[in-house]
């Protein structure tokens, strides 16, 4: 029995392990991604406007760095109590949060995977429901946990821990996320992302419109809708029946009156594409670098344009202090928070396809005397491949704690034989 206890405990305990470093790890790595989602719970809340930027970006690195670091330690079975009832905790409240958005649904999804692995809400409650049991179990035995590290070297997985996470949520943050899992990332097809394959069933709508006349108002469809006497109040518009959503399907570009969606992703030369959600909030300490990208841009006859849903004075008002003369173009707000982790951040597309994606940090430094874009490495593809993104990952984290966890193995193994020696 007290085998089958030991077995049970940690097959528990390499569950929530690996599931919690899995999903600390992807929302530490996009810090503004994990932002957006909080600010989502936040507004189905009514509380949006209560929180400032600053707070739910601190809860969005402390969370994520939070969960990743406690799948360590119950990994490495450190501090084994007070770890499991750390965890226990915080299973209990997001198990109650997905309750909550699988009942009311008040977001589409959890968020609990980032954009890595996308679950819907009642998928989320079961998944967290598994994970509370095992939590439970670990609790309860929680000295029943194998320690692959002895408690003398536990503080050096404790700091390297906390200081590897709290530097990639730094690092994606000031550059951009080492790893994009959003339709818009380095290589895909903007256009292809757009299409729906033949014979796809669509999603169906049904909108409703509430007018009012006589001071009375009522729901309308567009089966019934009636005269012009009628005074339009709002519309609604809701999904009744599910069917197939291209990964990218809210892809649009206003200029001036004009939708210039087509023409940009038909391009078969460059198009600069400076993404900022809200110019009023953009980092403006960079200014300088992009209107000289605008000048390169207008040099080598490459179409440029900021994308941004702020309002037009918000623009003049930017204009004015950056002395900027590149057109604005108006975009929808969360697409443009999905193609680019950075305010501004900057995009260059080629015939529809994203080549290469820059943080306001680290802009391509391209003058008007600078060689063409075909001949810079800037004007192509990164060859950095994924592996190597994961081995870089193995090297400088996994690698280390590995090598830690087999000396101080050997050194107990050693302390073992020399004790039994001598008894």
């Amino acid at each position: 029995m007290n085998r089958l206890k030991t077995i049970i405990v940690n097959v528990s305990r390499l569950i929530l392990a690996l599931t919690f470093i899995f999903s600390g790890y992807i929302k530490a790595i996009d810090p503004l991604g994990t932002q957006y989602k909080i600010q989502d719970y936040l507004g189905a809340l009514g509380m949006r406007e209560w929180v400032a930027d600053w707070v739910t970006l601190a809860a969005s690195i402390s969370l994520s760095g939070l969960e990743f670091c406690l799948g360590i330690f119950i990994l490495f079975a450190i501090r084994r109590r007070l770890t499991s009832k750390l965890i226990m905790v915080l299973m209990t409240l997001m198990t109650l949060v997905t309750l909550w958005i699988a009942i009311a649904n008040p977001v589409k999804d959890c968020g609990c995977f980032g954009d890595a692995i996308v679950l819907t809400n009642t998928e989320t409650l079961l998944k967290n429901i598994l994970l509370l049991g095992c939590a439970v179990i670990v609790m309860i035995w929680p000295l029943r946990m194998v320690r692959f590290i002895s408690r003398n070297n536990q503080w050096i997985v404790i700091n390297y821990t906390i200081l590897f996470i709290l530097a990639s949520s730094v690092y994606s943050l000031y550059f951009l996320p080492q790893f994009d899992f959003r339709p818009y990332h380095v290589g895909a097809s903007i256009r292809e992302g757009m299409r729906i394959p033949a014979g796809a069933k669509p999603p169906k709508y049904e909108t409703t419109f509430i007018l009012r006349k006589d001071g009375v108002k009522k729901e309308f469809t567009l089966n019934n809708y009636p005269d012009s006497t009628w005074e339009f109040v709002d519309s609604k518009t809701v999904q009744t029946e599910a069917g197939y959503v291209p990964p990218i399907h809210d892809f649009s570009i206003e200029y001036d009156g004009e939708m210039l969606t087509d023409s940009v992703l038909n391009d078969k030369g460059y198009t600069f594409l400076l993404i900022s959600p809200h110019i009023e909030y953009a980092d403006d300490s960079n200014f300088g670098d992009i209107n000289h990208l605008y000048d390169y841009a207008k040099a080598q006859k490459i179409a440029f344009y900021c994308l941004t849903a702020s309002t037009e004075d918000k623009i003049r008002t930017w204009t004015e202090c950056t002395g900027a003369q590149y057109p604005f173009a108006t975009t929808d707000e969360t697409t443009l928070k999905t193609m680019i982790r950075s305010n501004p951040g900057l995009i260059l597309l080629k015939d529809g396809r994203i080549i290469r994606k820059w943080s306001h940090n680290n802009l391509p430094q391209l003058k008007v005397d600078s060689k063409p874009l075909t001949q810079l490495k800037e004007g192509r593809q990164p060859t950095r491949s994924l592996f190597a993104r994961i081995l870089q990952i193995v090297l400088i984290f996994v690698l280390p704690l590995f090598l830690l966890t087999l000396a101080d193995r050997t050194w107990a193994w050693t302390r073992y034989i020399k004790f039994k020696k001598r008894k």
